[in-house]
């Protein structure tokens, strides 16, 4: 029993020697975020006829890392939709509006993983799709078709940190820093994403929820043993 346990302590220490000759390494995950969304524009706060509400939204991707020490880069890709919705307040009683834009979001995100958590911030680029209010599709003319927001998240390892396999659980917050509703979705008489009064105003969206990642390690760039020259090494 005791040369067991022996063994093990050997296996283990010779394992984290290995780990620290790594010089960089791959990993790849799937990913999936849900939360709650707007679509922020100042002016419609300020209409006497609209207010918000919150609404929520899903969205699935994958990810592709380069590691090294305890810092990273991340190439995130997530697809799915991001809405907004507007409590109408007039006496006629209307339904809430809600608009969704379909989006395919491009992240570049820097990370850092230590004490089995994870701090990341960086930018993201949306290629909007489909925009629809309710079931109909609005003129893709009145949207843009790209946006720009900042991110930033954070969370813990909640199943292995080696690099070989682990599931993380966080919480990530995004703010849109430009304008998604084009010029001429800006002119009077059919204003987005609702007719609001009052002088125009940028609508950007906001997302604030949490998102979890199954990440597989691919290899990286180290020394099998003492001595040798780098090469890669898969895991």
């Amino acid at each position: 029993m005791k040369k067991l346990i022996l063994i093990a302590l050997l296996a283990s220490g010779i394992t984290q020697l290995e780990a620290q000759k790594m010089e960089f390494w791959l990993d790849a995950g799937a990913k999936v975020q849900y939360g709650a969304t707007m679509l922020y524009n100042s002016a419609i706060g300020d209409d006497p006829n609209y207010d918000y509400t919150i609404t929520t939204s899903t969205k699935f991707g994958g990810k592709l890392g380069l590691n090294w020490n305890y810092t990273g880069i991340s190439f995130d890709v997530m697809v799915g939709k991001h809405k907004g919705q507007f409590q109408n307040l007039t006496t006629a009683g209307l339904p809430n509006d809600e608009i969704s834009m379909q989006s395919v979001d491009l992240y570049l995100l820097f990370r850092n993983a230590k004490n089995k958590g994870y701090f990341e911030l960086g930018p993201k680029m949306g290629l909007i799709g489909d925009v629809r209010s309710g079931d109909a599709i609005i003129d893709p003319a009145q949207y843009e078709s790209t946006s720009f927001a900042g991110v930033l998240g954070f969370g813990t390892y909640i199943l292995g940190n080696d690099g070989a396999f682990s599931g993380i659980l966080g919480l990530r917050f995004e703010y849109g820093f430009t304008d998604v509703v084009s010029d001429l979705g800006q002119t009077e008489g059919a204003r987005q994403p609702v007719n609001y009064t009052g002088e125009v105003a940028n609508t950007v969206p906001i997302f604030a929820g949490i998102v979890f990642e199954f990440n597989w390690g691919i290899g990286g760039v180290g020394q099998a043993r003492c001595g040798e020259k780098s090469k890669f090494i898969w895991f």
